[in-house]
């Protein structure tokens, strides 16, 4: 997270020692709560909107007690973060008063008294009646899932009340939804979001001249599709979706390769190899692209060997007699 191995609140020695490390510490940070139970000092600048109320967060974070070395809760060992709601997920007060106040990437340090925190009683065994403790907090990323929930319960007619930057707004938070649960290989979850982006687009009728606009959220939305179907191994689907993102635009080399993976997987062999040779003339020099059509080559020498193989089983002479029938 970008914290020192130690307790973030311990201070140097030669600080006043007639108070605690945490007393410290809370002389130099920003009040939150307006009575001092929520503090803040930032270590890193973050940059964006500020976190919205209901919004989906992703986080590291790491919680201390005064004059211990190790954190008694942290996420920070997790290869993945998991996303969390405000209001549901996060359960400490004073970490969704905190969260509320950060931008995308910033890194800041906390210190929650009791009754934002824990409270009178704790949290036994690990945390003390009536304890202040100190968190670290990176923000990684944050959706605001509240209004693009709010505004998928609403019917077609409603949804088309409102500006074209709106439905495009939400159209890109669902995509962007799909993508974190499609990096948690949560490829089912992922693709009910992309549906519902693009349904959202199809629905939308506009004039000519924002038709561009509609077009290139569909086509993000598209190749999405088309990816989490080959991990969802089913290429006849991905194949699909793929061609109507070349509808789209029929140079797209993201589109031209998710089709030949897809033709590939379906042993349509000539197939991928069109639509592979076209991804190669758009991006010579692409490296998934050159390895897909060496894997191509390899399987087809493969598939061909057992064609000749099973001809010459079929029609050469041998211990169960001639091909030829007897007259």
């Amino acid at each position: 997270m970008g914290g020192s191995a130690r307790n973030p609140g311990v201070l140097q020695r030669d600080d006043a020692p007639s108070q605690s490390p945490y007393q410290r510490l809370s002389q130099r940070m920003l009040d939150l709560s307006g009575d001092r139970g929520v503090l803040k000092d930032v270590i890193r600048e973050g940059s964006g909107e500020l976190v919205t109320p209901d919004a989906s967060v992703l986080v590291k974070y790491s919680g201390y007690l005064e004059h211990m070395d190790k954190p008694f809760d942290s996420n920070c060992f997790r290869k993945t973060p998991r996303l969390m709601k405000l209001g549901e997920d996060i359960t400490l007060w004073g970490m969704e008063l905190g969260l509320l106040s950060m931008r995308r990437g910033e890194l800041a340090r906390f210190l929650f008294k009791p009754t934002y925190a824990y409270g009178m009683l704790g949290c036994p065994p690990l945390i003390p009646p009536n304890t202040t403790v100190l968190f670290e907090i990176e923000l990684l990323d944050f959706l605001d899932s509240a209004e693009s929930d709010k505004f998928c319960a609403l019917s077609a007619e409603q949804q088309d009340q409102f500006p074209l930057q709106k439905v495009l707004k939400v159209a890109a938070t669902e995509r962007e939804f799909g993508n974190y649960l499609f990096r948690q290989n949560r490829f089912y979850d992922a693709k009910v979001r992309y549906k519902q982006a693009l349904l959202l687009l199809h629905r939308r009728s506009v004039p000519l001249e924002e038709q561009h606009l509609v077009e290139t959220a569909k086509l993000l939305v598209l190749l999405n599709l088309s990816f989490t179907y080959l991990k969802l191994e089913r290429p006849a689907v991905a194949l699909r979706y793929g061609e109507q993102a070349l509808s789209i635009d029929q140079k797209n080399a993201k589109a031209l390769f998710r089709c030949g993976q897809a033709c590939l997987l379906m042993t349509e062999y000539q197939k991928a190899r069109d639509f592979l040779v076209r991804a190669q003339k758009e991006q010579p020099f692409n490296h998934d692209i050159n390895n897909e059509l060496k894997k191509l080559a390899s399987y087809y020498r493969d598939y061909m060997g057992k064609e000749k193989e099973m001809c010459h089983r079929m029609f050469a002479p041998g211990e169960h007699g001639s091909t030829v029938g007897e007259n």
